[in-house]
């Protein structure tokens, strides 16, 4: 393990490498980052954030919402994705979901190192809503289960429960592109151009936020036959039902808006995902579950437009303190 440095988010903000040793995809050396906020002076417990596909961790008002809290706040780059990209290396590449689970218990073994044993709460956003629970539900399959290794709670962010577009893509749309991804599974699924959600992020084009484009260009990262293949295979697990163990509070928007170039309905809606999908398979988390769509929001509802951002903030307010996360 390296030791804390500097993070380009500036004052305030660190970050350290989990070394992951040789690429089982064949990519050379991997490595994750965690990027730790300031903790608090008391902290009452923990958050470990996993970004979402063509994403890393930028923002830092979420950061800054937790740790006024109390919250230690702790958020993932996994392996060849944001700052964990190495030359040479496919971005967000992965043949299996289930790879993540070592920079996943790694990253909760240091938080609960430096907290003292403090409750985690994991977070995920769209790809990383859909590898957080896969994880938590094999952990809960461990001696002492979730709880026992220290994670006390799960949010979820507009997850990518499900295979968005046509019906015939989630059924043998899906078959042809798994037969491709054992032959040709770094090759690049041809989609049309889009735009339209970056740009109605980024401060440069119709956005607030200003975030690297290099690490989250406003096109998005190509989409390969063997990343998609590894993410329908944890949609199918997800489907079947999961245990994670936990209370679960999932945030959507209230509806959707599909476009390849920006409009002003895109400022929102989710742009990226179905929320009818979001809704209809939440319930497959297991343990108690509370799904609250989010009037006004995007894809990602902590970057939305003010008024959803913290409609947003209130209900996980709500749901922490009703589940008494900190004890």
């Amino acid at each position: 393990m390296s030791t804390w440095k500097p993070d380009e988010l500036g004052d305030g903000y660190e970050q350290r490498t989990i070394p992951l040793g040789d690429d089982p995809d064949g990519e050379g050396a991997i490595e994750a980052t965690l990027v730790r906020h300031t903790p608090p002076q008391d902290t009452r417990a923990a958050v470990l954030y996993v970004h979402g596909f063509s994403d890393y961790f930028f923002q830092k008002e979420m950061a800054e919402f937790f740790t006024d809290r109390g919250y230690a706040f702790y958020a993932l780059d996994l392996r060849k994705c944001g700052r964990s990209r190495r030359e040479g290396q496919t971005g967000h590449y992965v043949s299996d979901l289930q790879m993540y689970d070592r920079e996943l218990d790694a990253s909760l073994a240091i938080i609960r190192d430096e907290t003292g044993g403090k409750p985690v709460v994991a977070s995920g956003h769209s790809t990383g809503g859909l590898i957080v629970p896969l994880w938590l539900d094999r952990l809960n399959r461990r001696p002492g289960g979730t709880k026992g290794a220290g994670v006390a709670g799960l949010i979820l962010n507009s997850p990518w429960f499900d295979l968005q577009g046509k019906p015939w893509m989630r059924t043998v749309g899906t078959q042809a592109i798994g037969l491709v991804a054992k032959v040709r599974p770094k090759d690049i699924i041809k989609l049309p151009p889009t735009n339209a959600y970056g740009t109605s992020l980024h401060v440069t084009a119709h956005g607030e936020w200003d975030f690297n484009t290099v690490y989250k260009p406003l096109e998005g990262f190509p989409v390969s036959y063997g990343w998609l293949t590894a993410v329908r295979r944890g949609q199918a697990r997800l489907h079947r039902g999961l245990d994670v163990g936990v209370p679960s509070l999932v945030l959507r928007s209230t509806r959707t808006k599909f476009a390849r170039e920006y409009s002003p309905e895109v400022d929102d809606a989710d742009a990226v995902l179905d929320v009818r999908q979001i809704a209809r398979w939440s319930g497959c988390l297991g343990d108690a579950v509370s799904v609250v769509p989010i009037e006004g929001a995007r894809h990602d509802v902590f970057i939305s437009k003010e008024e959803a951002r913290k409609a947003a903030y209130a209900t996980v307010d709500r749901w922490l303190g009703s589940h008494d996360i900190a004890g």
